[in-house]
């Protein structure tokens, strides 16, 4: 197998799937995947994705919106460059195929959702992601430039590093060469040169024992950059997804979209009771900040497992019709969403830090991009305005395409990288040494670093990871490498990650809650 590419894309999301079909254009592309490339957080998206299509909508709208959802911390320039080249990208979206719904009239039919002030939500039913992860899939495998490669894992990526030379976080020369990857079928590490390596690796929500996104999101590229000495920011803001359905032994949780809310669906405690007018003027259209912090406030100071999302008082038919996966899903545990109010808890569902990018997608180490929910663009600040996260991920892709493409001449594949040292590794004979501490880690996560923290619960949540960093690091040295083990290994440095960057904040803004600095600049004290 030639293991040497013009670009190197490790994840097969939005992101990298769009980036790989632009670069194929003028070189070879390797593609890295876990799983299968349909298996991503992309194909988990349910609610659509935002765009300025008609009238009365503007861009200045769009940019507004985006910077109130971001409790003041947005990068504007980013903002208002995504905003504006999001119509290109849905119409070279539509050009791969990808079908967004239609109004009899032929106009695309626009949804709303949290923290917008007007329709643009283009979307396909409930399950846009799955719709667009298909139309990419299909259209990388068919490219004759593209290899996929599925089921391999990106161990590390190469810098000067593993050349022999000394390399620290505040150097402004660090080159990426390509990657280590993992053969999961024959736990072989074979190296991959490349000229340009992009990460599309997407987010960290199983860093939480509830999630909504795949098992697969476990930070991958985020820990691979931070050991690389790459700058990582912003990694106390994980947005919480304030309607999964409650159904306690599934994993990941079922996503109750954001459109439900934007179509009309209404808050209400066990008993009914209608709660979200006393947290924000909003009400039940208020961010997922707000909305998640109203829930599980109402949820701890009554005691209850779960709150209520009622579309009951909605028409039946036009329910069925607008969230059919959502109908069939509930029916399946015996709820009938027309007549039956859905149990709904928060669950971690969106990271808005990551890997730090500028605005052609580079990290601060060369020749290496990230795209996608593993990068901070600046996008977000401390809180996503929802369905701007595909939009950016398409955005960034072109933009990252076209920054490798005008240096790609002038780069040269690296000599000389060392293979992989297998030596003095064995199998793990225990399983559960891994399982153990996946546990674990998730419930330090969940109980000291969720919605809710304080400056106690965090500093106990740091001396736990520590425990779990030093067993896990030396099982990593002495075993021949899994994909559990290597999951784990990158849970336990976003974990650290989350963590410090919580621990540095001194005040409450946008997704970070504390306790001891409860004045909120999103309004409602908790």
């Amino acid at each position: 197998m030639n293991r040497e590419a013009d670009f190197l894309v490790v994840g097969a999301g939005i992101g990298g799937l769009s980036f790989a079909l632009k670069a194929a254009e003028h070189g070879r592309v390797i593609i890295i995947s876990k799983t299968n490339i349909e298996e991503t957080n992309t194909s988990y998206a349910q609610g659509g994705i935002a765009s300025v299509m008609y009238d009365p909508d503007t861009f200045e709208k769009h940019i507004s919106d985006t910077l109130e959802a971001g409790a003041g911390l947005c990068n504007r320039e980013v903002v208002e460059m995504v905003v504006r080249e999001a119509p290109n990208q849905i119409r070279q979206l539509i050009n791969w195929g990808v079908k967004f719904d239609k109004e009899e009239s032929g106009k695309y039919d626009l949804n709303r959702e949290g923290g917008h002030s007007e329709h643009r939500i283009l979307h396909h039913k409930d399950n846009t992601g799955f719709e667009v992860q298909r139309r990419l899939s299909a259209a990388a495998r068919a490219h004759k430039n593209i290899t996929v490669l599925e089921h391999h894992f990106a161990v590390e990526i190469i810098t000067q590093h593993h050349l022999g030379r000394l390399v620290k976080r505040n150097m402004n020369d660090i080159e990426c060469y390509g990657a280590y990857v993992l053969d999961l079928k024959t736990q072989t590490v074979h190296t991959f040169r490349s000229k340009v390596t992009v990460l599309a690796t997407g987010g960290t929500g199983n860093a939480y024992h509830t999630t909504t996104n795949p098992s697969i999101a476990t930070g991958d590229g985020i820990a691979m950059v931070h050991r690389a000495k790459g700058i990582i920011e912003n990694m106390e803001f994980i947005q919480f997804h304030p309607t999964s359905l409650y159904n306690p032994n599934e994993r990941p949780s079922y996503l109750i979209t954001e459109a439900m809310r934007g179509y009309g669906a209404i808050l209400r405690t066990i008993d009914g009771r209608e709660f979200m007018p006393k947290y924000d003027k909003r009400s039940n259209l208020a961010p997922r900040d707000i909305v998640a912090r109203a829930i599980d406030n109402e949820m701890k100071q009554r005691g209850d497992d779960f709150v209520y999302l009622d579309v009951t008082h909605k028409d039946a038919d036009k329910t069925r019709y607008h969230f059919p996966n959502i109908y069939k899903k509930c029916l399946s545990i015996g709820i009938d969403i027309t007549k039956d109010y859905i149990p709904v808890v928060p669950a971690a569902h969106y990271l808005c830090g990551g890997i730090k990018v500028d605005l052609k997608g580079e990290t601060t180490i060369h020749k290496l991009y990230a795209v996608g929910e593993c990068s901070c663009t600046g996008l977000h600040g401390g809180n996503r305005l929802a369905s701007n996260s595909l939009i950016e991920a398409v955005v960034y892709a072109e933009k990252a395409y076209q920054d490798a493409l005008a240096k790609l001449e002038t780069i040269s594949f690296q000599e000389n990288i060392p293979d992989w040292d297998h030596g003095g590794t064995t199998h793990t004979e225990e399983m559960v040494l891994i399982t153990q501490n996946y546990k674990e880690m998730q419930q330090i996560m969940s109980n000291y670093v969720g919605i809710v923290r304080s400056n106690l619960r965090l500093e106990r949540a740091l001396k736990r990871l520590e425990i779990l960093y030093q067993e896990t690091e030396e099982l990593y040295k002495k075993s021949i490498l899994t994909q559990s083990l290597c999951e784990l290994r990158n849970l336990v440095a976003v974990g650290y990650l989350i963590i410090k960057h919580a621990k540095a904040m001194r005040e409450s803004v946008g997704l970070h809650y504390s306790l001891d600095y409860p004045s909120n600049k999103t309004g409602y004290e908790f």
